[in-house]
């Protein structure tokens, strides 16, 4: 028997309080107006018998005489087959236009999988970017944020993912997009042909604050729900900072305690419960998660980073629109690129290391020191390092992505010059290069053929 209460005690922004018993923390309830408009609510606060609740649509046109009915249920949402290609909003709403699902729902925000079903991950995640599969491998049931900064292209990033990760099923969570970028992620999927096997959940900046929290447990439900089922699922979520803005707004609405920079005291919870859900079933499927997170100011230290950072195995850092990879990591990556090529790590790790000298050497050159040989064939390695390897406009398989940096290293140095073992240089390193053998060559030329390629 469902509970019926007609006396609202507070009404504070979006949240409305009642006196009620009984009543479970996040169940629902239906709030009728004397208009008789309906709406839907969440319990988000018990304190005795008074029930705090955020209403999804917002409270304005509520009064203190209007009838709440609370289900006896938390979240739900409906799971079938029949979502793939389908759009919703953050209330497992359909915002395509398309028929409502009405039949086998299952609950959102449940508990985190048992670790004794978890199985240690072992398969990478092809995503046809140089920079994530050959310097810092997506693993699959890994859970990763994209650190970035407002006016990165982390949603082209991420919508370029979603488009040519070697997957089954991607599922895309937008939390507070602008209209122009929900469209986007729409138009490149459906362009792309990729929406077939999508489903998309998206809360736009007009939509209700409530449901930027529900996006991602709405994605992490069906997204487990179809691994259990057998597929490899990649969640992709944006903004995960919008989320946690959202529970700080919430927070303030309910006069909690503020911590850091006024986020609730509970926000490296919130953080984890959702991105524990990363996970590879034994006999089944997996869960990937791969979440944008804004950092303001570019500030890693911000709560939201900083909370993310501790939770998650690792991060993509993408900065002047590429991905840096010095502050990128993937502590997965040793389980699965041993096992792509005989020559993964070795690339991996002699390109950045030479990477990493050819900025040394772009510090010595901006501060006017002379540029010896060495120098200068660094700074043509880092030119065609930028471009072919480092570029996001770069779309090329694993293999591919290799033999690109035997034939860079190749058309920049001697193989006596790389350090890498002589049974991999036999094997790998091309018959022809090109400047590797003239040490001499101008600043001019090096710099020219950086560009060229």
């Amino acid at each position: 028997m469902r509970r019926v209460y007609n006396k609202v005690q507070q009404i504070s922004g979006n949240v409305i309080t009642v006196e009620a018993e009984g009543v479970t923390y996040e169940e629902l309830a239906e709030i009728t107006t004397q208009r008789g408009v309906k709406s839907l609510a969440q319990v988000i606060k018990l304190e005795g018998n008074m029930v705090s609740l955020q209403v999804f649509a917002g409270s304005r046109g509520l009064s203190v005489n209007d009838e709440i009915r609370f289900l006896g249920r938390p979240m739900e949402v409906a799971f079938s087959e029949d979502m793939l290609g389908r759009i919703f909003d953050g209330a497992g709403q359909p915002r395509d236009g398309g028929p409502s699902m009405t039949e086998n729902f299952i609950q959102v925000a449940g508990p985190s999988v048992n670790p004794a079903r978890r199985i240690i991950p072992s398969r990478m995640i092809r995503t046809n970017i140089p920079m994530i599969d050959v310097f810092n491998s997506l693993v699959v049931s890994q859970k990763l944020p994209i650190f970035s900064v407002s006016g990165e292209p982390y949603n082209e990033l991420l919508a370029r993912i979603a488009l040519q990760a070697q997957v089954d099923m991607i599922i895309l969570g937008g939390i507070k997009l602008k209209y122009d970028e929900y469209m986007y992620f729409r138009n490149v999927l459906e362009e792309g042909g990729a929406l077939y096997r999508s489903i998309m959940f998206v809360n736009t900046a007009a939509d209700p604050i409530v449901e930027s929290l529900m996006v991602p447990d709405l994605c992490l439900a069906v997204a487990e729900n179809f691994a259990l089922q057998g597929k490899d699922v990649l969640v992709l979520l944006t903004d995960m900072t919008n989320f946690a803005d959202a529970l700080k707004e919430i927070a303030i609405t309910m006069e909690q305690v503020p911590s850091n920079r006024g986020y609730p005291g509970d926000l490296y919870s919130q953080l984890a419960a959702r991105y524990e859900k990363a996970v590879d079933f034994e006999g089944a499927g997996s869960v990937t998660v791969l979440g944008v997170t804004t950092m303001p100011g570019d500030d890693v230290t911000h709560p939201v980073p900083d909370n993310t950072g501790y939770i998650t195995e690792g991060q993509f850092y993408l900065h002047d629109r590429v991905i840096d990879p010095f502050g990128s990591l993937s502590r997965l990556k040793q389980l699965v690129n041993a096992d792509s090529r005989d020559d993964h790590r070795a690339i991996m790790d002699g390109m950045i290391q030479l990477y990493s000298q050819y900025r040394e050497t772009e510090e010595k050159r901006a501060m006017g020191f002379r540029m010896t040989a060495w120098d200068q064939k660094l700074l043509q390695y880092g030119g065609l390092f930028t471009s072919q390897m480092m570029s996001l406009t770069v779309n090329i398989t694993l293999e591919e992505a290799l033999d690109r940096g035997w034939s860079i290293l190749a058309d920049c140095f001697r193989p006596e010059e790389t350090g890498f073992r002589s049974e991999l240089v036999d094997k790998y390193w091309p018959r022809q290069s090109g400047g590797a053998d003239n040490p001499d060559a101008s600043m001019e030329e090096t710099e020219s053929k950086a560009k060229a390629g």
